[in-house]
């Protein structure tokens, strides 16, 4: 009994019911009519049988329900969830009706007369009934993450949602850092495009082709946050060809007036997918849309993508995507998951930044570049403690992503000088190189495998996140030295849990070069001014369509095309309660990332190289020692100014000037 399952007790009782309403309720009918069955075949099939199968079926479901008990609770326990969703449909179609406020500020008004009517005249006043006060508006208080106040013991912190375990396992293991709820997130009502105007696209679309002789069908229409797809299935081209019909002797026929027998025969040919694309502008004007993109073919699928602009774009919130079930799939699975957004389907998209393992990401100004960065910051931060991830960040503008000082999980404020940078990713491959020591004195291959070997949270070794909001500006002070170093972290800086995301404006060919491409198979692009730059960054057309606003490209490393997404969307004020929840907390220290710039040995070598130029050419510039050396500006004169401090031969400020003007002859 114990093992019945709830879909087969509903069948018996199905049969039976059908068993004892045709065979059962007719019987008892025919014997009660007989004068057979007393007064239990009176009460069983009573007067007719619309009084007597109610009865049937309410004996039969009592007597199954006290025969299979456990079986009985778990299909009622299931059935609640239709139930639920069946009330919620109702009271979002009563709330849509005009007259609901004033029957329900009228219900409350009369349910309040009595109580209001029997205060007054307790009071002794003579006041008429039905002088009701209007109900005070209801407020929604503001839900606030839990802080932990300083001197309290630690508890677990509590469990938030849309987190997956192995996040709430680590947070409960960390002492006093408590994750952030998603209620500090903002969560807006998404905007859906009616059926009505999809299937009148469709329409425009076929009757489009079709005056070019183009048979297109429309087979299936995928509504996104910001643009649509509707997938084309070629049709095909029809040509009428005249044969003679032959007898078989292979004379041909004649009818009874001696003309010769012709018939006509279709031939079918699929239509070409370059014959549908060659049609983009016209089917622009049709639908009078901005742009339309293809993408032939989807991968996956056997049609043609077709791309076109809602008339009311929606946002895709941070909240959305983290509350997603493909989000918690991908927490389950991978070690740093981010929320990109929505594709053009609808569909959300996640990545795992250990799987990138280095992100590229290029658009001009206002296309959403920034907001991507701060959405990728954001969804770490709601992720992780300071002992599982670190954050070095470097913002030359000085305004996108300074609002981040001040968080635990900072290993320096944010860089703002373009100086530094420079400095600062030589002592990222000082630090790779002491990460790699590491894990070679603990046994193991890479980052997870040290971790998993870890006793206690603080001899962890947390991934590091570096942020590089502007390349270009790096790439004009020091070309040679950025574009060696990014290269050497990105093909070692795997193993040991650095990962670099690096955006830039201008993607041209001497910011993004080849060597920086090959290191940085994943990509993102937002909207470009032309091709040019689309062929840069994703080695392909397509990113000067985009409609701008957070509608980026996708290109991981997995897929051979890039996908078309809608990016997340996160507000100032969500940063700022974010970086407030972290800042407001006191937890156990975390142990400090020393990333001084060692006095390595190249320096010095660079400086015996320079003395060894000054004696050759006898005066020094600092364009001879970047062209002779390798290096860029800064590393240059300073170079030059330890060689004027050593009074060097030739490094004098006299011998420079006479150098500088060498050079330029």
């Amino acid at each position: 009994v114990a093992g019945v399952r709830p879909r087969w007790l509903l069948r018996v009782n199905l049969w039976l019911a059908f068993l004892v309403v045709v065979i059962g309720g007719a019987g008892a009918l025919a014997l009660y009519r007989e004068g057979w069955g007393g007064h239990l075949g009176e009460w069983v099939a009573g007067r007719s049988l619309w009084t007597g199968i109610p009865r049937l079926l309410g004996v039969l479901v009592v007597a199954s329900s006290l025969a299979f008990p456990r079986a009985t609770w778990r299909l009622v326990r299931r059935s609640r969830r239709p139930a639920r969703l069946l009330l919620r449909h109702a009271r979002r179609t009563y709330q849509r009706w005009p007259l609901h406020r004033f029957i329900w500020q009228g219900g409350v008004a009369l349910a309040r007369l009595p109580w209001r009517g029997w205060r007054r005249w307790r009071r002794g006043e003579a006041v008429p009934l039905w002088e009701v006060e209007p109900p005070a508006p209801v407020t929604v208080r503001e839900r606030r993450s839990p802080r932990t106040a300083p001197g309290t013991p630690e508890s677990p912190p509590p469990r938030p949602e849309g987190v997956g375990p192995a996040v709430r396992r680590s947070a409960q293991s960390l002492g006093g850092w408590a994750l952030p709820d998603l209620a500090l997130l903002a969560q807006r009502e998404e905007r859906t495009v009616s059926e009505e105007e999809n299937l009148e696209k469709a329409r425009l679309i076929e009757e489009t082709l079709a005056e070019y002789n183009i048979e297109v069908t429309v087979e299936e229409i995928r509504p996104g946050p910001v643009v649509t797809l509707f997938g084309l299935v070629p049709g095909w081209v029809r040509k009428v060809r005249e044969v003679r019909e032959r007898d078989k002797d292979g004379r041909p026929k004649v009818d009874k007036n001696g003309r010769p027998i012709i018939t006509q025969v279709e031939q079918k040919t699929r239509v070409k997918v370059d014959t549908i694309l060659q049609r983009e502008k016209d089917l622009a004007m049709a639908l009078a849309a901005p742009s339309i993109r293809f993408e032939a073919p989807v991968p996956g699928e056997s049609f043609i993508g077709l791309e076109v602009p809602n008339s009311q774009p929606s946002v895709v919130t941070l909240r959305s995507v983290m509350e997603s079930e493909e989000f918690r799939q991908a927490q389950r699975k991978g070690n740093l998951p981010i929320a990109l957004g929505k594709g053009s389907g609808g569909e959300v998209v996640v990545a795992d930044l250990t799987d990138m393992p280095h992100l590229l990401i290029a658009g001009a100004t206002g296309s959403g570049k920034s907001v991507c960065i701060n959405a990728i910051l954001c969804c770490l931060l709601m992720q992780f403690t300071p002992f599982d991830l670190r954050l070095l960040l470097t913002d030359p503008k000085r305004v996108e992503l300074t609002p981040y000082n001040g968080i635990p999980h900072l290993v320096r404020p944010v860089v703002v000088e373009s100086e530094e940078e420079v400095p600062l990713l030589r002592a990222l491959i000082h630090e790779m190189k002491e990460r790699y020591k590491r894990l070679e004195s603990a046994g193991v291959r890479n980052i997870q495998g040290f971790n998993a070997k870890a006793q206690s949270p603080r001899e962890k070794m947390p991934y590091l996140v570096v942020v590089i909001d502007e390349l270009a500006d790096l790439m004009m002070s020091a070309p040679v030295d950025v574009e060696q170093s990014l290269c050497r972290l990105a093909q070692l800086g795997r193993a040991v849990g650095i990962h670099l995301i690096v955006a830039t404006q201008r993607p041209s060919v001497d910011v993004i070069t080849g060597l920086i491409k090959a290191n940085f198979p994943s990509r993102i692009s937002f909207a470009v001014s032309s091709q040019v730059d689309s062929r840069t960054i994703l080695d392909g057309a397509g990113a000067e369509k985009l409609l701008g606003k957070g509608d980026m490209l996708f290109l991981p490393v997995h897929l051979p095309k890039p996908k078309r997404l809608q990016g997340v969307f996160v507000s100032d004020e969500e940063v700022n309660h974010l970086v407030e929840h972290w800042r407001s907390q006191k937890g156990v220290p975390v142990p400090p990332l020393d990333l001084a710039i060692p006095p390595a040995g190249e320096e010095d070598e660079l400086l015996e190289r320079a003395r060894a130029l000054a004696q050759r050419h006898g005066r020094l510039s600092v364009a001879l020692l970047q062209r002779k050396l390798g290096i860029g500006y800064p590393r240059a004169a300073r170079l030059l100014e330890r060689l004027e401090e050593e009074k060097t031969p030739g490094a004098s400020p006299s011998d420079r000037q006479e150098g500088d003007k060498d050079e330029e002859e």
